[in-house]
């Protein structure tokens, strides 16, 4: 592997491709399906991995797919990219607008798909040429907005065996030709949270009387966010945000029932596994306080992405390699949520962020709006980055005989 001109190689790639994988990015773009409907962009995909060669196999649900490349005895690696859409309008006035009405590609999800496929079909030439030392498993992930789609691959064995996996996804904030790393948690957990309080009900005039449901409720939103800022460490930034609430038809009536939802959403994983059974010990104190009787439903969303350090090694590795000095920036750890993070509590790796924004451009169309569209020149770095990133990381998986040293890959 040392002294092959590997960035070559890719640039000799992407010069016969990269416009092809700009047309079937806009083709997907255009055609988007929602979580676990993926129907059409599972066919589109496994119909170019075929043409190619490869041996694609559709998870059992019917949407989304696996596929490896190369073989032999050396380490798994494998690369992750999700497929479904949003139920957001595209806003957008381009030749490529979605057909769906009310469904769009706001979150890039088709940019990661092509990405990925554009990656697969160049390591597919790689493996035919006998360069690979081991074996890439690429993930065509559904229903990551769900979220529920990185479950369903886990179930389906869709990392057994891998030794590290790799994602990536759009950042508007992030110029083309770089990409956003952090060690660490770089995403947050995200589960919801539903309260239901009962009571008799009665009458306004006599609130002694009857439990005042409306004003119980009302102490509960209030008071669990507060009681859980002075429960938790502060730098795990535990938070619980209502989002509906619910009570009562009528001015002068006490109802018997109400309702609230919320998220919570937390940038450390101990304090995510402990949120639970503490926010249910401060609902049951501010509901016994006053008389009525309540019931939480909480659901588990995503944990956070907590990178691994020797992955990110890996990928700023690859990053410099084939995008050039400067190319790896820092980023921040955010608290929007990505199911990535399934993955990660069970394999080493990590996720990065793809800059879309074209250079010089103060036009900033942030993700999950209709507006959201990308500087396509992304395509061509993401398969260079995720290329590079897989090679990078079968070669320093590889263990070495006493005969043979693992070689480092040459980039330039």
């Amino acid at each position: 592997m040392r002294g092959r001109n590997f960035r070559g190689e890719l640039d000799t790639f992407l010069a016969g491709h990269e416009q092809d994988l700009i047309g079937f990015r806009r083709d997907l773009h255009m055609h988007p399906e929602l979580a676990f409907a993926e129907y059409r962009t599972t066919q589109r995909v496994a119909d170019r991995l075929t043409a190619a060669g490869l041996m694609p196999s559709v998870l059992p649900r019917g949407t989304g797919l696996i596929c490896e490349v190369g073989s032999g005895d050396g380490p798994t690696v494998a690369l992750r990219a999700d497929i479904d859409a949003l139920p957001v309008p595209d806003e957008k006035d381009v030749p490529y607008s979605s057909t769906v009405p009310g469904v769009c590609h706001a979150c890039g999800h088709d940019v990661h798909t092509t990405i990925l496929l554009g990656t697969a079909l160049f390591l597919a030439q790689q493996a035919e040429a006998g360069l690979l030392p081991g074996r890439v498993r690429l993930i065509f992930q559904p229903a990551e907005e769900l979220p529920g789609g990185a479950l369903e691959v886990m179930a389906s064995g869709g990392i057994s065996g891998v030794d590290r996996i790799f994602g990536l996804h759009c950042d508007p904030r992030v110029e083309v030709g770089k990409v956003g790393l952090k060690s660490g948690p770089i995403t947050s957990a995200c589960d919801k949270v539903t309260i239901r309080v009962s009571g008799p009900g009665g009458h306004t005039a006599r609130p002694h009387l009857t439990a005042d449901l409306v004003f119980a409720l009302a102490k509960i939103l209030t008071e669990l966010p507060t009681g859980l800022s002075r429960r938790v460490d502060p730098r795990s930034s535990l938070s619980l945000v209502w989002g509906r609430v619910e009570a009562g038809s009528v001015a002068n009536a006490i109802p018997d029932d109400g309702v609230a939802e919320g998220t919570v959403r937390c940038l450390d994983e101990d304090a995510w596994h402990a949120a639970p059974e503490l926010i249910k010990g401060l609902l049951d104190s501010v509901a016994g306080a006053y008389g009525v009787e309540a019931r939480m439903d909480y659901a588990r969303g995503v944990p956070p992405v907590v990178n691994d350090k020797v992955s990110v090694q890996m990928l700023t590795e690859a990053a410099m390699g084939v995008l050039g000095e400067g190319s790896a920036v820092p980023t921040q750890q955010s608290l929007g949520g990505e199911d990535f993070g399934w993955y990660l509590e069970s394999v080493p790796g990590a996720y990065a962020r793809l800059g879309t924004r074209k250079p010089g451009s103060d036009q900033l169309a942030d993700i999950h709006q209709g507006t959201f569209d990308v500087d396509e020149t992304c395509i061509g770095t993401g398969v260079r980055f995720l290329a590079a990133t897989a090679l990078t990381a079968l070669w320093e998986g590889r263990r070495p005989t006493s005969a043979e040293p693992v070689a480092g890959i040459a980039m330039s």
